[in-house]
C-alpha cells in the first residue's frame, strides 16, 4: 500500500498547491455526465413529448459541442479565472430559467438549452491543462492523467445515481437546478484556486500566443491523435446500443444497469491494477499497444451467450479503457502547443463525443437487420481499425512530442 497506486493518488492530490483545484474540479464536473438525461426528464415532467425532450437535449449537446472550443480558446488567451467565473454564473442561471420559466413548445426552451450548453464550465479541459502546467515530474503527471481517466469512470457511474437520489424527495426540475448550481459553485471554486507557475495570471499577455483558425489541430500529431480517439470512441457508441438489446434478448431489461456497471468497474479495476507500471514504456509506444488490447477486449462480447457471460466479457474487456484514456491525455499534453492546451484537451474530448455519437447512430440503424451480435462484431472491427491507425501514427506522435517541447522552450 505504501508504494501502491492508491497511495500515489493520495500523495499527488493532497499537495497544498493541488488539493484545492483537484477537489473543486470534481465538484464542477458533476453536471457533465448527467445533464442530457436530466434535461430529458425535466421536459417530460413539464408535460412535453419525447420528441420535444430529445430536441432540447440535442440542442444542449449541440451548444456544448459548438461552444466549448471557443470557450477553451478564450481560456488559453485570457486565463482560466474570468472564463470559469463567467460560465460558473451563466450556466446554472440558464438551466434555472429553463426549469422555472420556460415550458415545452416555447421558443425560449430550446434557446435556453443552447445557451446552457455553450456556457458549460470548461472544468475538464482546464484541469487537464493545469496538470500539464503544474511543476510535476513526468511520472507524477502520468499518475495525474490516470486519475483523470479513473475519475471519469467514477463520475459516469456515480453522477446518474446522484441525480436519482436527488429526485427521490423532489422533482426532476429541482434535481437539475441543484446539480447545475453545484457545478457552478465548483467552477467558481476552481477559478479562485491558487496554483503555482501560471504566467497568464501574473501579468503576461495571453494574446501573445498563436492565432490560428485550427488552433492546436494545425499540428499533424495532434490532428492524428484526435482522429485515433474519434475512431476508438465509435465502438463505445455501438456497444451502448448493443448491450441493452442483448440483455433484452437473453435476460430481463431490468438487469441492463448491472451489466453496464460491469463495463465501468472493469475499466476502473484495470486502471488500479495495471496503472502503476505504465510509465516504464514511452507513451507514444505504449498507446498503440493499449489500443490493441482495447480492440481485443471489444471482441470478447461476441463470446457471450447470456447476460452473465456478457457482464464477465465486458468487465474483462474493459480493463484497458481507462489506461487508453490516460495515455491519450498524456499524449495531448505532449504533442499540443503548450500555449493552447485547454483548447487541445477540448478538441480531444469532442473527438470522443463525436465518435461515440456516430457509434450510437450506426448501432441504432443496424440493430434490426444485424442484431446485437452483428453490432458487437462491427464494434470489434472498428476498434481493430483504431489500433491499426494508432500504430501507423506511432512515430508521428513521438516526433510531435519533440516539436511541442521545442515550442514550449
Amino acid at each position: 500500500m505504501t508504494n501502491g497506486l492508491p497511495r500515489r493518488f493520495i500523495n499527488l492530490l493532497t499537495r497544498h498547491h493541488v488539493v484545492g483545484a483537484a477537489c473543486w474540479s470534481v465538484v464542477s464536473r458533476l453536471p457533465v455526465y448527467l445533464m442530457s438525461l436530466a434535461v430529458v426528464l425535466v421536459v417530460r415532467e413539464q408535460g412535453g413529448s419525447y420528441a420535444q425532450a430529445g430536441l432540447v437535449a440535442a440542442l444542449y449537446t449541440l451548444g456544448m459541442a459548438a461552444g466549448s472550443p471557443l470557450v477553451a480558446r478564450y481560456v488559453d488567451r485570457r486565463g482560466r479565472r474570468p472564463v470559469l467565473v463567467a460560465t460558473g454564473l451563466v450556466y446554472p442561471s440558464a438551466l434555472g430559467l429553463l426549469v422555472g420559466v420556460t415550458r415545452p413548445g416555447d421558443w425560449a426552451q430550446p434557446v435556453g438549452a443552447v445557451v446552457a450548453g455553450v456556457a458549460l464550465p470548461p472544468a475538464n479541459a482546464c484541469m487537464r491543462s493545469l496538470w500539464a502546467r503544474l511543476p510535476l515530474r513526468d511520472d507524477e503527471r502520468e499518475i495525474a492523467y490516470l486519475w483523470e481517466a479513473l475519475l471519469t469512470e467514477v463520475l459516469v457511474i456515480g453522477a446518474p445515481l446522484m441525480l436519482a437520489a436527488l429526485m427521490l424527495p423532489g422533482s426532476a426540475g429541482l434535481a437539475l437546478a441543484t446539480v447545475a448550481t453545484i457545478g457552478g459553485v465548483g467552477a467558481l471554486g476552481l477559478a479562485m484556486s491558487r496554483l503555482p507557475s501560471e504566467p497568464r495570471e501574473k501579468g503576461a499577455r495571453p494574446d501573445d500566443g498563436p492565432h490560428h483558425l485550427l488552433g492546436p489541430l494545425r499540428e499533424p500529431a495532434m490532428l492524428a491523435l484526435t482522429g485515433v480517439m474519434a475512431v476508438c470512441a465509435v465502438p463505445i457508441g455501438l456497444m451502448t446500443l448493443a448491450i441493452p438489446a442483448f440483455v433484452d434478448d437473453h435476460g430481463s431489461p431490468g438487469s441492463t444497469g448491472v451489466v453496464y456497471a460491469c463495463w465501468g468497474v472493469g475499466s476502473a479495476v484495470g486502471a488500479l491494477w495495471l496503472g502503476r507500471s505504465q510509465s516504464e514504456v514511452a507513451v507514444h509506444r505504449r498507446f498503440p499497444r493499449l489500443v490493441s488490447a482495447y480492440a481485443v477486449g471489444t471482441a470478447l462480447p461476441l463470446l457471450a451467450v447470456s447476460e452473465l457471460t456478457l457482464g464477465v466479457a465486458l468487465a474483462v474487456g474493459s480493463v484497458p479503457i481507462a489506461l487508453v484514456s490516460a495515455s491519450e491525455m498524456t499524449l495531448v499534453s505532449r504533442v499540443a502547443d503548450s500555449r493552447l492546451l485547454t483548447e487541445a484537451f477540448t478538441w480531444a474530448s469532442l473527438a470522443t463525443v463525436v465518435g461515440d455519437a456516430l457509434g450510437q447512430q450506426a448501432g441504432g440503424l443496424l440493430m434490426d437487420p444485424a442484431g446485437p451480435r452483428g453490432v458487437f462484431a462491427l464494434a470489434a472491427v472498428v476498434a481493430a481499425a483504431g489500433a491499426a491507425l494508432a500504430f501507423a501514427c506511432r512515430e508521428l506522435l513521438g516526433r510531435g512530442a519533440v516539436v511541442a517541447a521545442e515550442h514550449a522552450a
